[in-house]
């Protein structure tokens, strides 16, 4: 499995699928120091093959080698989280001044 790339110029972060051309991605918008993670998308086609926990962990630990902090609007990352609470250092409030 291919590890997960930042692609800024889409908003992204990419997991391609090897054996494929496809790509499960991570959306996000920045604010501030603040990556807004607000939707993901993996192929249907490859659904039950934990790609999804793939890109999340791969966006968590790149955001925290980045040393900025997430904000969790897509359900997937905020489920993820709440299964993963390591990730507690680097996932900050909706509202930042929470």
């Amino acid at each position: 499995m291919s590890a997960v790339e930042d692609n800024p110029a889409e908003h992204r972060f990419e997991l391609l699928i090897e054996g494929s051309h496809d790509v499960a991605a991570a959306y996000y918008r920045l604010d501030g120091d603040r990556i807004v993670l607000t939707h993901t998308i993996v192929p249907e086609r490859f659904s039950g093959e934990g790609l999804g926990s793939k890109l999340a962990y791969g966006t968590f630990e790149t955001i925290r080698a980045s040393g900025r902090k997430a904000v969790l609007l897509c359900p997937f990352m905020a489920a993820y989280y709440a299964r993963h609470p390591e990730y507690a250092d680097i996932v900050a409030p909706e509202n930042p001044l929470d």
